[in-house]
C-alpha cells in the first residue's frame, strides 16, 4: 500500500509545485532530500490507514476464496484467527512509535523548512502577532508583531517584578531589532520605568543597544518546532513553555499525545478491519473496502476536528488525540462481537 500511494503522492506534490522550484532555482539535491522527507512525513501520518486497507485487502482475498469458512470450520476460534493480526500490527506499531519518536521529526523538519524557504514565501513560519512568554521567575515579554525576514518587532515590552509579585521595572520599545552578529537587541524609541517607593523614574533614548537573557527562537518559536523534537526534547520545550505561558501549548500537546495514540491506533483499525472484511458480501472485495474507505475517512475526520479544537479552544489535547480512539475502540468491540457469531 505504501509503494502504491507514496509516488501518487510524490506525482500530485511535483504537479503543483514544479513551477515554483523552477522560479526559485531550487538545487535538485534538495528537491531529492525534500521528497525523501515528505516520504517518511506522510507514510507515518498515514500508516494507520495504509495498515488499515493492506489489512481488509488481503482478508477479502481470503473470505472470498472461502479459505477463513474452511479456517474456522475446522475448529480454530476466531479470536485465534485473529491472533497474527495482532503479532503483525504490534511490529507495526513498535516501529511507528519509534519512528515518530526520533526519525520522522528530523523529516518534518526538513519538509518544513524546504516549504518555508522555497515554496511559501509570503507566509510567515513563525508566530507573528501578539507573542507572549515568561523568560524567567520574574521577567515577562510582549510582542504586538514580528516579521521574520528583518528579525524585528514591534511594540516590546518586558515587565519584572519582585518576589511579592510587586512590579519594580518596565522597559517598553516602539521597535526591536535582533542583531545576529553578536546576538544583541536594538531598541528604538526606548522608555524604561524603574519603580521606587515613593516615586518612579523614567529613562527614554532615541536608541539603545542591550542584551537579554532570551533569543530570537525563545521570543517567536517557528509554528511546527513541535513536529521536529524528538520526544525527549518535546517534553523539556513543552516544559518550558509552559513556564513561559505560551499560548501555543494545546498544540504542542496534542503533538506529544499523538505520538501515543497513532501506533495504538494500528490495533483498533487491525481489528475492525479484519472484523468487515472477514465475511464474503455479496459485493466482493469492492464493497470490503468501500466499507473500509468509508470508515478510514471518518477516522480521519475525528482525528482532524478533535486536534483542531484542542489547539483553537480549551478543550483538552488528551482528550483531542485518545477520543478518537476511544470511539473507534468501541465499534471494533461491536464489529467483532458480530464477526465471531
Amino acid at each position: 500500500m505504501l509503494l502504491m500511494f507514496v509516488p501518487i503522492g510524490i506525482v500530485i506534490d511535483v504537479s503543483e509545485k514544479v513551477n515554483r522550484m523552477l522560479e526559485n532555482d531550487v538545487p535538485f539535491g534538495e528537491i531529492a532530500a525534500y521528497y525523501l522527507d515528505f516520504t517518511i512525513y506522510f507514510a507515518n501520518l498515514l500508516f494507520p490507514i495504509f495498515l488499515f486497507l493492506s489489512v481488509i485487502w488481503f482478508t477479502s482475498k481470503l473470505a472470498n476464496n472461502t479459505e477463513i469458512i474452511a479456517i474456522l470450520s475446522s475448529g480454530i476460534s476466531f479470536m485465534r484467527f485473529l491472533r497474527p493480526y495482532i503479532i503483525g500490527a504490534t511490529c507495526v506499531s513498535i516501529f511507528s512509535l519509534i519512528m515518530g519518536f526520533f526519525i520522522v521529526p528530523k523529516a518534518s523538519e526538513g519538509f518544513n523548512d524546504f516549504r518555508y524557504k522555497y515554496l511559501n514565501r509570503n507566509r510567515q513560519a513563525r508566530e507573528s502577532s501578539n507573542v507572549y512568554r515568561q523568560i524567567s521567575a520574574t521577567e515577562f515579554i510582549h510582542v504586538q508583531n514580528f516579521i521574520a525576514q528583518s528579525r524585528t518587532a514591534f511594540n516590546f515590552t518586558m515587565e519584572k517584578f519582585d518576589d511579592k509579585n510587586r512590579l519594580v521595572r518596565k522597559i517598553t520599545a516602539q521597535r526591536i531589532r535582533f542583531n545576529p552578529k553578536d546576538s544583541s537587541y536594538t531598541m528604538f524609541n526606548y522608555r524604561e520605568r524603574i519603580v521606587g517607593e515613593l516615586s518612579d523614574r523614567l529613562i527614554y533614548k532615541p536608541e539603545k543597544d542591550t542584551v537579554f537573557s532570551f533569543d530570537l527562537e525563545d521570543l517567536t518559536p517557528v509554528v511546527y518546532v513541535a513536529e521536529t523534537l524528538t520526544l525527549a526534547e518535546l517534553n523539556h520545550f513543552i516544559d518550558k513553555e509552559k513556564a513561559r505561558g505560551s499560548s501555543n501549548i494545546n498544540t504542542y500537546l496534542v503533538v506529544l499525545h499523538k505520538k501515543y495514540s497513532i501506533p495504538v491506533s494500528a490495533f483498533i483499525l487491525t481489528t475492525i478491519a479484519v472484523a468487515v472484511s472477514s465475511m464474503k458480501r455479496r459485493g466482493g472485495m469492492g464493497m470490503n473496502l468501500a466499507i473500509g474507505i468509508l470508515l478510514a475517512f471518518t477516522f480521519i475526520f475525528f482525528d482532524k476536528i478533535f486536534g483542531t479544537m484542542a489547539e483553537k479552544s480549551d478543550f483538552p489535547p488528551f482528550l483531542a488525540a485518545w477520543i478518537p480512539n476511544f470511539v473507534f475502540g468501541l465499534l471494533a468491540l461491536y464489529l467483532l462481537r458480530n464477526a465471531r457469531r
